[in-house]
């Protein structure tokens, strides 16, 4: 594997709904610290998770996640 990242656009997604870190979280079943740490970057969820917040935001995954970087 080379140097990518995963990236996301949840907080931008997150506003077009205009909903916050805490109720999305109570839509996906897991904490606000958890939404937070995905917004910033500093964890990376399961593909269960992303599909689930993906279907809870009505978006597709790839328009929340993408890879950033060498994909080599």
């Amino acid at each position: 594997m080379g140097a990518e990242r995963l990236r996301n656009r949840l907080r931008v997604a997150r506003a077009e709904r205009r909903i916050s870190q805490e109720e999305l979280a109570g839509l996906a079943g897991v904490t606000r610290q958890t939404i937070s740490s995905i917004e910033n970057e500093q964890y990376v969820p399961s593909a269960l998770l992303a599909f689930v917040l993906a279907s809870r935001l009505d978006k597709p995954v790839a328009e929340l996640f993408y890879l950033e970087g060498d994909v080599s």
